[in-house]
C-alpha cells in the first residue's frame, strides 16, 4: 500500500457522512443514466461494489422489485449498512482480496473504488468473474492526474492555495497505492478482460454546491496527515476553509470516467483469468 496503510479517506470518520451526500449529489444521476442505459429490469440481481454509502444500493433496490436481489459490499458497512432495512443485502467484503460472493450478477457496479485499491487487477478480474454471460460491468472511477486543479480558474492567491492542497491531497493518496491515473485506461482494461460492447463517458463538475460541501468535508478528513507530512500547515487549511465556506471559490472535481462492457452471452464455459 506504499509508504502508509489503510484507505486514506476512512468511513468511521464524522466527515464520511457528509462526503458520501457530496458524493451522491454530484454523481448519483450519472450513475443512474449508465445503470438505466444497462437494460436493468425487474428480477436483476446486482452487486454494488465499495458501497459507501448507501445511495446507489437503494436506487438498485427499487428498480429490480422484490424478485430482484443487491447485494451491497464494502471493506467498512459503517454507512453501507442503513441501506439494509430496505431490502439490500450488505457484507463486508475485500474485492481485491476475497474470492466474489456468490453470483452470477446481471450487473456488478463499482464507483471510486478501484483508484484505491492496491490490488485492483485482482478486483476487476473477481467483478469480469462474478458476471453470468451477458452481465454488464460498470467501473466509475476519477482520474486526478488528467485534470489535477480543484480550482482550474487559477486567477488569485486563494486558488493557487487551493491547488497546492490539493497537490498534497494527491499525494497522500499516491502514498498508499492510489493509481491517479487509472480512470482513463478503464476502457482498455475491460476490453483486455474480455468483455465487448465497451464503452466510456466522463462527468467533470464545475462549481457546483456540492463541490464545496465534498472539498471541505474531504481537507477536515485528511488535515492531520497533511499536517504531519508537511504538506500544508494549519494557518493555509483554516483559510482554505474559510474561502470555501465563504463561496470564493468555483471548484470542480477530477474528471469522473465511467466505463462498462458486457459479458459475451456465448462464453458460458469461458473463465475469465
Amino acid at each position: 500500500m506504499g509508504q502508509d496503510e489503510g484507505y486514506l479517506l476512512d468511513n468511521r470518520q464524522a466527515e464520511a457522512a457528509t462526503r458520501f451526500d457530496a458524493l451522491a449529489a454530484l454523481f448519483d444521476a450519472s450513475t443512474f443514466r449508465h445503470v438505466e442505459a444497462a437494460g436493468i429490469a425487474e428480477g436483476w440481481r446486482c452487486w454494488e461494489v465499495g458501497a459507501g454509502g448507501p445511495s446507489v444500493a437503494a436506487w438498485l433496490r427499487e428498480r429490480v422489485g422484490p424478485t430482484g436481489r443487491v447485494l451491497a459490499t464494502d471493506i467498512d458497512i459503517s454507512w453501507t449498512g442503513t441501506a439494509a432495512t430496505e431490502g439490500v443485502e450488505v457484507l463486508r467484503h475485500d474485492v481485491g482480496r476475497d474470492d466474489p460472493p456468490p453470483g452470477p450478477f446481471d450487473l456488478v457496479h463499482a464507483r471510486l473504488v478501484l483508484v484505491h485499491v492496491a490490488e485492483r487487477e485482482a478486483a476487476l478480474r473477481a467483478m469480469v468473474r462474478a458476471l453470468r454471460p451477458g452481465g454488464v460491468l460498470l467501473i466509475e472511477d476519477a482520474d486526478p492526474a488528467l485534470q489535477p486543479l480543484i480550482c482550474p480558474d487559477e486567477y488569485g492567491p486563494e486558488q493557487e492555495r487551493a491547488n497546492r492542497l490539493r497537490a498534497g491531497f494527491r499525494e497522500l493518496l499516491r502514498r498508499r497505492g492510489a493509481d491517479l491515473s487509472y480512470g482513463r485506461r478503464l476502457p482498455r482494461l475491460l476490453r483486455e478482460a474480455g468483455l465487448v460492447d465497451v464503452g466510456a463517458d466522463a462527468r467533470f463538475p464545475v462549481a457546483s454546491p456540492a463541490c464545496d460541501v465534498l472539498e471541505a468535508a474531504t481537507v477536515r478528513q485528511v488535515r492531520d496527515r497533511l499536517v504531519a507530512a508537511g504538506l500544508a500547515t494549519d494557518e493555509e487549511i483554516d483559510a482554505h476553509l474559510a474561502a470555501v465556506e465563504a463561496g470564493r471559490l468555483d471548484l470542480a472535481t477530477s474528471p469522473m470516467i465511467s466505463a462498462w462492457g458486457r459479458r459475451p452471452a456465448d462464453d458460458g464455459a469461458r473463465r475469465f483469468v
